[in-house]
């Protein structure tokens, strides 16, 4: 899968898996912070996305401080899925 491929599929995990009804895929910007003042998730969505995210791409997310780095965007999130799928 390529790096915009699966960017999409991020996108589109993310606004049905958390039921973002106000959102579509065009409205998250890959590089925008997915926490916060960015798309505004919080701690609930980030585990239902953690999950979510293990089970459709087969990688593990650390319950660690890392997981805060991999959850800073859409495209942080695409290279740590990219550098731990074969």
């Amino acid at each position: 899968m390529d790096r915009e491929s699966l960017k999409l599929d991020l996108k589109r995990l993310i606004v049905g898996e958390l039921d973002l009804r106000d959102r579509t895929e065009a409205d998250i910007d890959d590089h925008k912070p997915l926490f916060g003042d960015g798309l505004g998730l919080d701690s609930l969505d980030a585990l239902q996305l953690a999950v979510a995210v293990e089970e459709r791409f087969s990688v593990t997310i650390p319950e660690d401080d890392r997981a805060k780095a991999i959850f800073a965007s859409v495209s942080a999130l695409a290279d740590h899925i990219l550098a731990h799928t074969k």
